[in-house]
Order: structure tokens, then C-alpha cells, then sequence
């Protein structure tokens, strides 16, 4: 039986006692990224691979007292060069996974997705974001608040795989699912609610597997709170001790996103899944913190995939 990681305290002290694993930074000229990935290298956590401007590197190094001199360097100036170095590292298994660094977003994943040197799969690219809230029992696990805009039903599937896939690296043996409606009645003009009831006919029928209970549709409410879904009488298995909040669309898993960080000042971690490897991408507003434990569970995850 696998450890539960309850909270990132826990995740950091994961990843520092299992295989460090090999982290590429696409486009290292970044000071709080390199800041990030210096601090995790100190724990043991990853051993990194600079690819991008080395006299910017080092300089950022100098700066902010971070010892460098052991990481290897790849000198990249070109960032569409950058991206598709390293991601073709870790494709060619000599890295385990790969961090934006100072690049366009869509000029990472452009390489991920490359058929020659990348790291498509099958699946859909989808971001999840993990969440430590002061007021809830666990870690909860969002998504998709960040890649995709308005999900199909078969697209959901695969949203949902992804983030199982991150909550099985936490630990997580059963799995609970809310796919997010503004109700638990089906109604023909709420897309998400006809979504919400097909997925759970989908993990009846065991498309998702062992150790994976779905709900939907289900108000967030029910989901995160067994006194609400005791006064309103909607059984379920979820209710109170939710896993992953599937959301309908971007913006919903934006709101609730931004909303837990700033106004309950929940503590973050966020991974993109759906490629070969894990793809850590931090936005810049994200703290110190928010950016070491992205690290923390891209590491996870890729030791997950390699055990």
C-alpha cells in the first residue's frame, strides 16, 4: 500500500527520498525560475540541465549567490532551439521531465507535441493544479482552469484520466470525482450537466479503471462539504472527501483556482499533463514556494512513470 501525501510538506520530503530525477529547464535565463530549481537541486530533488543563454544563466547565478557550477549547461539562445532541445532530452531519456523557463508557452508545448522529437501521446495536454486549503481535510486536485477553453464530453475523459494519474503519483489508491455543475439534475441546456452524468456512466461502465469514483453533475458544495449534502439529501460517495474537481470550462476552473489562492490563501502546485513526461509550468506570479512544489510534483510524478 502506497503513503497519501496530505499536504506539500509531505511532497517535498517525497521527492527528496526517492531517485532524484533529472529536470530540463527550457530557457534557463529566468531569475525565479532558476532561483526554484536551484533551491530543489539543494534538497536533492532533481539534478538539473540549464538549456539557453549561458552568459544570462550565470550571470542570474552570480547575482543571487546560486551555485551552478556542477548543472550542465546546453548554450541555446534561439528559444524555438531551446524548447526543442530539451524536450527531445527528455524523449531520448536522458532528462525525466521539463520546466518552461523565459519562453512562450505555446513555444514549449509546440515542441512537446512534435511528432519527431516530442512527447505526444494519445491524450490531451491538460493542466492540474494541486491545492492546500486551510479549511479542507486533504489536497485537492483542479482542472482544467488553465489549457483547455471549452471541453467536449471525450475531451473530459481524458482530462480526468490525466489528473487521476497525478493523484495515483500522490498516493491516492480510490480516487473521488466531481464533475462540476451549477446542479445534480440533468437539463439538456446545461452542457455541464449532461457531461457531468455521462461521465459517471462512463466509470459505471469502468472506462476509468480501478480505484476511481466519478459523480456528476455536482455543485461544488456537495462535493467539498458532507453537511451541505446532508441538508440538501444528495447521497454520494464523493461528497466531503472529494479528490479532483473536473471543471465545465476555463473560466470556472480559473475562478475557483485564483479564488483559493487569493482569498483563501491556499499554498499550489501545478503540472501540465497528458505527454510522456510531466511539463512544469509556473506562471510568473506564482511564489517561491508555489514554484519549488511545482518542481516537487513534476519529480513525483516522473518517478511514478519510471518505477
Amino acid at each position: 500500500m502506497s503513503v497519501v501525501i496530505k499536504n506539500f510538506e509531505e511532497l517535498i520530503d517525497a521527492s527528496k527520498k526517492q531517485k532524484t530525477m533529472k529536470l530540463v529547464v527550457a530557457a534557463a535565463q529566468d531569475e525565479e525560475v532558476l532561483i526554484a530549481v536551484c533551491n530543489a537541486a539543494k534538497l536533492g530533488i532533481v539534478d538539473p540541465i540549464l538549456v539557453g543563454i549561458t552568459k544570462e544563466i550565470r550571470d542570474i547565478a552570480e547575482k543571487n549567490n546560486l551555485d551552478i557550477h556542477e548543472y550542465e549547461l546546453i548554450e541555446k539562445a534561439n528559444l524555438i532551439e531551446a524548447a526543442s532541445v530539451s524536450v527531445e532530452l527528455v524523449s531520448s531519456g536522458r532528462a525525466d521531465f521539463v520546466m518552461k523557463g523565459l519562453i512562450d508557452t505555446s513555444i514549449l508545448l509546440k515542441a512537446v507535441l512534435d511528432k519527431e522529437i516530442g512527447l505526444r501521446t494519445d491524450s490531451l495536454l491538460s493542466h492540474v493544479v494541486v491545492y492546500q486549503c486551510q479549511n479542507y481535510h486533504k489536497l485537492l486536485f483542479l482542472t482544467d482552469g488553465g489549457m483547455n477553453i471549452a471541453p467536449s464530453l471525450d475531451e473530459k475523459a481524458m482530462i480526468l484520466k490525466n489528473s487521476v494519474k497525478v493523484a495515483k503519483a500522490m498516493g491516492i489508491e480510490n480516487v473521488k470525482v466531481a464533475c462540476l455543475a451549477a446542479k445534480e439534475k440533468v437539463n439538456p441546456k446545461m452542457i455541464a450537466t449532461v457531461h457531468g452524468d455521462k461521465l459517471k456512466e462512463m466509470y459505471k461502465n469502468k472506462e476509468f479503471g480501478e480505484g476511481v469514483i466519478v459523480e456528476g453533475p455536482i455543485a461544488f458544495d456537495l462535493a467539498i462539504s458532507k453537511e451541505a449534502a446532508m441538508t440538501k439529501k444528495f447521497e454520494s460517495q464523493v461528497s466531503g472527501d472529494v479528490d479532483i474537481i473536473l471543471v465545465p470550462a476555463i473560466e470556472v476552473g480559473n475562478g475557483i483556482g485564483k479564488a483559493l489562492t487569493y482569498m483563501a490563501n491556499a499554498k499550489s502546485a501545478g503540472i501540465i499533463m497528458g505527454a510522456k513526461a510531466p511539463v512544469v509550468l509556473v506562471s510568473r506570479a506564482d511564489s517561491h514556494e508555489a514554484k519549488l512544489n511545482s518542481i516537487a510534483l513534476g519529480s513525483v510524478i516522473a518517478a511514478n512513470k519510471t518505477s
